[in-house]
């Protein structure tokens, strides 16, 4: 079965806080959105926000010539290669966006080529906040042509794309730019937790910051979360976020190189999933240094 002639048409496996908001991203850019996802309630989301659900992954794969996979485990990515691979279909370029080891992509893309597909490896950096709003940078790593021809779509839910190379480089850039993601949540959590303590206003503390020389992305994305003391507006879910600091971990073990201030975040984070907060925004690791220096928060 051959895709569909627009060629403004896309397919988006796993349709979470990320893939969901690319769909929407795209949606809006005036894309035709086909998705899938194990969850009758994400299914149930998405199409009332105009996407087409597909039966199951092969099915989707028929209806389009690019397929972006935005999903939480290894594990997903394996069995969607194989859905691809297994379906008979003509050449198709799929956009693994996800944050896995580059040994899990290089496996799938081996499948997903031994079937005459193509992979490329394009993580993205931002939160779901910052997803939701189009705010956010690929990069975009492998065969550079295919990179070039979909600059349009990435365009359709991002605001820049990076081809940084060779495949796994895309990869390679995400782990850098996450390795500072956690230790900058930690520290911004830090210092709203040592002003609280000292007696000032969180809000006070907020605006000071994030008009003053130690302000950050980061900063700027989740204390507004920590002076609400309210995680459930989830950007990254502490459970998801564990699966990153495993592969970052990992990555720089594999190099040797020293991680001092990554390391010493890590107990944080996994203090952060034993008090309950694996649901939770990773911005709640303040909950956890809260509890830690005695901060007792003032009833409104």
């Amino acid at each position: 079965m051959s895709p569909a002639k627009s060629k403004r048409v896309v397919g988006i496996v796993g349709l979470g806080i990320m893939g969901g908001s690319f769909a929407r991203n795209l949606l809006r850019s005036g894309w035709r959105v086909v998705g899938y996802d194990l969850s009758p309630a994400r299914q149930r989301e998405l199409a009332k926000a105009g996407v087409e659900i597909a039966k199951d992954t092969a099915s989707l794969a028929a209806l389009v010539p690019t397929i972006i996979t935005s999903l939480p485990k290894p594990e997903a990515l394996q069995a969607t290669a194989k859905a691809i691979a297994a379906a008979g279909l003509s050449r198709r370029v799929i956009v693994e966006a996800s944050t896995f080891t580059i040994e899990d992509k290089i496996k799938a893309e081996r499948t997903l080529a031994a079937a005459g597909h193509l992979l490329l490896d394009c993580p993205v950096s931002g939160t779901g906040s910052q997803a939701a709003t189009g705010d956010l940078v690929i990069y975009a790593s492998g065969d550079r042509k295919a990179i070039a021809r979909l600059q349009p779509m990435f365009a359709g839910f991002s605001r820049k794309t990076y081809d940084v190379g060779a495949f796994g480089n895309g990869s390679r850039m995400k782990y850098v730019a996450n390795l500072l993601v956690a230790i900058n949540n930690v520290a911004s959590a830090e210092a709203m937790v040592m002003g609280m303590k000292a007696g000032l206003d969180p809000k006070i503390i907020f605006e000071m910051v994030s008009n003053g020389a130690g302000n950050s992305r980061v900063f700027e994305l989740r204390a507004p979360m920590m002076v609400k003391n309210d995680y459930s507006d989830v950007t990254m879910k502490c459970s998801v976020w564990q699966k990153d600091m495993d592969v970052i971990g990992a990555f720089a073990k594999k190099l040797r190189v020293p991680t001092p201030l990554f390391t010493a975040t890590l107990p944080v984070y996994a203090a952060a999933l034993k008090q309950g907060h694996a649901d939770d925004d990773t911005a709640a690791v303040c909950a956890v240094l809260e509890a830690k220096a005695g901060v007792k928060r003032r009833k409104r």
